[in-house]
């Protein structure tokens, strides 16, 4: 039998979690776009709505529902598909922003709350603890996830796009998929990186190399040489042909450790790598053929 101090605890973490969950609540909107209807986080006072691209889809007029009540039209800022983002705005002005916290805010065994609205109604939640994260994943819809936050805090249907915020109500990540009894979120930190390029560009520019790559353990002699200075690389798999890649002289067994100044010790540094700038500009790529460097110039193309 649960005595009165343990009963009094546990009406004081209830109290807090409902707390938190309404002070939260107006950041937490409705998006619906036709037969597919998600949530979406509140990104600035003058309409900014951040959601899963995969809400969205191709819709091309979604609407969203404030935590007022209140209906309006979205229009479509800019996507980036292939890390499921989505920007919407609205015509709104005085709204409540979720508040922003940071990916080094983000520790495994940390209670977190994910909360949703696909309905338009009041906001629903669930909560749970931070149980992994991942510098970057490969959702089953096709995606790639970086800087993936794990949480077990089960995410019903409707809660993709909606925030996983701690227990202070800083957003830690936008939930995007539950699988394996998992639910995973993009991080804060990748959500203001592709957030701001998208305000910025309308989209985020990727760059194509058109190279198939696995991470791979250097040899420790050429790991810690000078020539080298680091543990990983990406061994070449097969090179698409007439890509960037095969035109500059990248071949099978090749293993990929930096482009441009960034090394390249895992895909999710590749990627990042190849995002925005080094598009249809020639840059270094250095590669260890046959355990010696060779410095080739790529000049990426931008990613269909």
């Amino acid at each position: 039998m649960i005595g009165t101090e343990g009963i009094q605890l546990l009406q004081s973490f209830s109290n807090a979690v409902t707390e938190l969950a309404e002070s939260v609540s107006p950041s937490v909107a409705s998006v619906n776009a036709g037969r597919r209807s998600g949530t979406g986080i509140v990104w600035s006072e003058d309409g900014l709505i951040v959601t899963a691209n995969h809400v969205v889809g191709q819709s091309a007029s979604p609407t969203v529902t404030l935590g007022d009540g209140r209906e309006l039209p979205a229009r479509v800022v800019g996507i980036d598909s292939y890390s499921d983002f989505a920007l919407l705005k609205v015509d709104a002005s005085g709204l409540s922003p979720i508040r922003q916290g940071n990916a080094d805010d983000v520790k495994v065994g940390q209670f977190v709350l994910a909360l949703a609205n696909p309905q338009g109604r009041k906001a629903s939640a669930t909560s749970g603890i931070i149980t992994s994260r991942r510098r970057s994943m490969r959702g089953f819809w096709g995606v790639m996830i970086e800087d993936a936050v794990i949480s077990d805090a089960k995410l019903n249907p409707g809660y993709s796009g909606g925030p996983l915020v701690d227990a202070s109500g800083r957003l830690l990540g936008m939930n995007v998929a539950y699988f394996a009894g998992r639910g995973v979120a993009i991080s804060v930190d990748a959500l203001k990186e592709v957030a701001s390029r998208v305000v910025r560009d309308g989209k985020v520019k990727k760059g194509f190399l058109g190279v198939v790559v696995e991470p791979m353990e250097l040899p420790e002699d050429l790991a810690n040489s000078s020539e080298v200075n680091q543990t990983e690389g990406l061994l070449v798999r097969s090179v698409e042909p007439g890509s960037p890649a095969r035109v500059s002289g990248v071949v099978m067994g090749d293993v990929i450790l930096k482009l441009g100044d960034a090394k390249a010790t895992d895909e999710y540094e590749l990627h990042r790598a190849l995002t925005g700038g080094v598009v249809g500009k020639q840059v270094t790529l250095t590669v260890l053929r046959a355990e010696k460097i060779a410095e080739l110039k790529v000049t990426p193309k931008e990613a269909d």
